[in-house]
């Protein structure tokens, strides 16, 4: 078989190394919770030939690139329709998974942060995710709050998932290598259902918060509550990349109290 040539419009860096490609897929460890993995961009596969070994797993792979999807038809021929040519962010998890899966790959850098959306609106069915992305959005998922690099992303990933930083790649490892430095994560759903707020507040009260980060929540906030109908809570005083994922909770519900005492 002839060989894909990676695709730039589609931000391809087809993994090389099979010892990274076997660490990876060696991550998933909440396997006990699910029995269907689907991997996003498989490319050439190496990852597959590692998924495909865990014989407790049932592989899916599905890639956008109609010269990968026919590279890995003659590649894996009894995958049928496991392997599907598609895009990721248009899949319909409903009607090809009946119930909770993981998810793996090494994800185009492009789509990082819509493939991360994707799997928080679905997160009661996706109970994890091992993949590759660019080393400043994985450190981004994974950061705790007090630093510059914790934001939107990491409160929306970490009110419902645990999520790992696991390793870096240096960017010998892919053809074409990537200008930038790799890293994997891992996200495992946690035990939250819902949030113990108004949850559209809550996204409300984030965004609005990371958008002015350098201001304090007092005036960032002013666009949802009046400054005046605040309460005294010194968190309002900070600034949102002080404050965790209970904190926003406490703070939307703070919110919510003031908007309804104000009518």
């Amino acid at each position: 078989m002839s060989l894909v040539k990676a695709k730039k419009h589609l931000g391809q860096h087809f993994l090389t190394d099979k010892n990274i490609a076997e660490k990876i897929v060696n991550s998933l460890h909440a396997v006990d919770q699910y029995k269907q993995v689907l991997e996003v961009g498989p490319g050439m596969g190496v990852l597959s030939d590692f998924l495909l070994g865990k014989k407790d797993l049932e592989t899916y792979l599905i890639d956008i690139d109609t010269e990968s999807y026919e590279f890995l038809k003659k590649k894996y021929p009894d995958l049928g329709a496991r392997l599907i040519n598609g895009d990721f962010l248009e899949l319909d998890f409903a009607a090809v998974f009946p119930g909770k899966f993981g998810i793996i790959g090494n994800f185009p850098y492009n789509i990082s942060s819509q493939i991360l959306f994707k799997v928080l609106d679905n997160r009661n069915q996706v109970v994890e995710l091992v993949g590759m992305f660019q080393k400043e959005v994985a450190q981004r998922c994974a950061e705790k709050p007090g630093s510059k690099e914790y934001g939107i992303l990491s409160v929306f990933l970490q009110a419902f998932y645990n999520v790992e930083y696991l390793f870096s790649v240096k960017p010998g490892v892919f053809n074409p290598p990537p200008k930038v430095t790799s890293a994997v994560i891992r996200l495992t759903r946690n035990d939250i259902e819902k949030l113990n707020c108004d949850e559209k507040l809550f996204w409300q009260v984030v965004k609005a918060g990371f958008n002015q980060r350098r201001k304090t929540l007092r005036n960032a906030l002013s666009s949802l509550v009046s400054k005046e109908s605040m309460t005294d809570d010194p968190m309002f005083d900070l600034r949102a990349e002080r404050l965790s994922v209970d904190d926003f909770v406490k703070m939307t519900n703070l919110i919510n109290t003031s908007r309804i005492n104000a009518v």
